[in-house]
């Protein structure tokens, strides 16, 4: 069976009772998750493979006074027995479509600059080098994705993800 990739909506609680290992953080809390789908501004897509969870990609969406709304993507993970398929690709593009559906004009991205692997997942779908350069920049790496262009991801792409954001 194809694994799938699906944008979660408010009613869609039950799919995170159901994750891999290595996925998340911390174990799904059901209170916070029907929180977190409640709200339109938060957004995750997920990878499910066989009815489980294996790889997702979350961020918010935000307005501001003097910007136009923009997409923070706040985590990516993929399970360790799914990594180098491309389903951090596939997540990720699916949200940064939620962004675009949502009229956002850019996304950004923070990680650790020694997550070598994160780096390479967010080049390699059109991210551009330096959402954030106010903090320490040997600590951090931030990237912009400009969403007026579509997601670069192809069929025969594999994942580069290693470790979550």
């Amino acid at each position: 069976m194809a694994i799938e990739v699906k944008v979660l909506r408010c009613g869609d609680e039950k799919v995170l009772m159901n994750v891999a290992a290595g996925v998340f953080d911390n174990p799904i809390n059901p209170e916070f998750t029907r929180e977190f789908l409640e709200d339109k501004r938060h957004h995750i897509a997920v990878a499910i493979d066989d009815g489980v969870v294996v790889g997702f990609a979350s961020g918010v969406h935000y307005i501001h006074p003097d910007k136009p709304p923009e997409l923070w993507i706040n985590e990516v993970g993929v399970a360790p027995t799914h990594r180098r398929r491309g389903l951090g690709k596939a997540v990720m593009c699916a949200l940064l479509e939620v962004g675009r559906a949502n009229k956002c004009k850019m996304a950004w991205v923070l990680t650790d600059r020694h997550n070598a692997a994160a780096m390479r997942l967010y080049a390699s779908i059109g991210g551009t080098e330096g959402a954030d350069d106010s903090g320490t920049s040997n600590v951090t790496q931030g990237y912009s994705f400009d969403l007026s262009e579509r997601c670069v991801f192809g069929a025969s792409d594999r994942d580069t993800t290693d470790d979550k954001k």
